[in-house]
């Protein structure tokens, strides 16, 4: 791209997302995105709109705009003053997001979920945020981007408005798996175009197994990633029943662990799993049981990276954990996880997180480790393919999103219905 005067002029390119929040998967997905931005268009100036900018300036040393005008929009509003400032932020943020897209050749939503209401999602939430983004984007040409998405069928019919339009107003959609792009058809959104790719996070760079430093013949470490799980969005008046069955399920099968002697080290994915942790540490008192105090997905890779096996709930744990070719057992919280481990090879070892049966837990858990080896081996052919399929994501996305730049691709742009 040049000026009138033939000097190039950098494209500017925006991320968006619910990022620097605490959940540590969208940060990665967010990661991934920078690594591709960074390889292959070092000429773009990037910045985020995001909900937690000062986390994403320090970590990522990009600016960063804060998502809402109004600081306590994820708090619940009780008061009348309080009530009133969330209707004003709504209105305030309609020209906050549109004056930010006007500055941008390209704005990116890198993975996470947010085509989806797999967990508890009000419709004036993050569903009106995007909604904003795609509207700004089409009304001043800005291209927007939805890249290895998540997607599933949404109960609330303003919930569900507001994401089909999002993404029909996009110029660019692909999902991180088929059960997404067949949720955004049967709600009404034309993907006949649109394919499907590994998550983002797969495109991250893969770290080495560390080993245990455990004596041959001895029981290794356990990864175990629990997560603050109160059921979907269609669940709100079984939110707590659903939680305390995880978390006592959760809990007896880390003790039979315990019993059998296996070091356990506790994970969270998200800032909001740190009363799950607390729980289980106060109820199974054993020097066998350590939380990780992970910050980022490198981190969270690392620990498991160094486990016999690992069991998990967050989807990012999950990929962490496939990732570093660990093998891993899913307590299964919505189609997305099933999926994602049938991609994988691992579709054996999935546990429903509704209903978590410690002992079935621990007979699919022994199962999964008498079959260690192989499971290692297809890990590693199917983190090679999935590899190669993010490639040609992103040389399709250079083609859509940068047609003006100097790249042998021959992807035409594809405008969204």
């Amino acid at each position: 791209m040049k000026s009138p005067h033939g000097t190039p002029v950098p494209v500017r390119v925006g991320v968006f997302g619910l990022l620097g929040s605490g959940n540590l998967g969208n940060d990665g997905s967010l990661e991934a995105m920078l690594g591709y931005l960074r390889a292959e268009h070092p000429e773009a100036v990037v910045d985020a709109l995001c909900g937690g900018p000062e986390v994403i300036e320090a970590r990522y040393g990009i600016p960063a705009t804060r998502l809402h005008w109004y600081r306590g929009e994820y708090r619940t509003a009780s008061r009348a003053g309080a009530i009133a400032g969330k209707g004003l932020g709504k209105l305030v943020d309609v020209f906050r997001t549109a004056a930010w897209v006007r500055r941008h050749d390209v704005v990116i939503i890198p993975g996470m979920g947010v085509l989806e209401a797999t967990l508890p999602l009000r419709p004036w939430g993050f569903p009106y945020s995007l909604f904003l983004l795609c509207a700004s984007g089409r009304l001043f040409g800005t291209r927007v981007a939805l890249v290895s998405v998540g997607a599933a069928a949404i109960g609330s019919r303003p919930t569900r408005a507001l994401v089909r339009w999002s993404a029909r107003l996009a110029t660019y959609r692909s999902y991180r798996d088929a059960p997404s792009r067949d949720a955004m058809r049967a709600m009404g959104v034309d993907t006949a175009r649109d394919e499907v790719y590994p998550d983002l996070a797969f495109a991250l760079p893969t770290l080495p197994r560390t080993g245990t430093g455990t004596p041959p013949g001895a029981p290794g470490p356990v990864c175990v990633g629990v997560m603050a799980f109160h059921g979907s969005n269609d669940d709100r008046a079984r939110a707590e029943e659903i939680y305390r069955r995880y978390l006592d399920g959760t809990t007896r099968f880390v003790r039979a662990l315990v019993d059998d002697g296996r070091p356990v080290r506790l994970l969270t994915g998200d800032g909001v799993d740190a009363a799950v942790v607390a729980s289980i540490l106060d109820t199974v008192k054993s020097p066998l049981v350590t939380a990780a105090e992970a910050a980022s997905v490198t981190d969270l890779m690392k620990e498991m990276a160094a486990a016999d096996t690992v069991v998990a709930t967050r989807y990012h744990n999950l990929i962490c954990a496939l990732k570093v070719g660990t093998p891993t057992l899913s307590l299964s919280y919505a189609a997305k996880s099933d999926a994602l481990m049938a991609q994988m090879g691992l579709e054996a070892y999935c546990h429903p997180a509704r209903e978590v049966d410690a002992d079935r837990l621990l007979k699919q858990f022994r199962e999964l480790e008498q079959s260690s080896t192989e499971v290692r081996r297809t890990l590693t052919e199917r983190n090679a393919v999935a590899a190669q399929h993010l490639e040609r994501q992103f040389t399709a996305l250079t083609a859509a999103l940068f047609p003006t730049t100097d790249h042998s691709h021959t992807t035409t742009l594809r405008k969204a219905p």
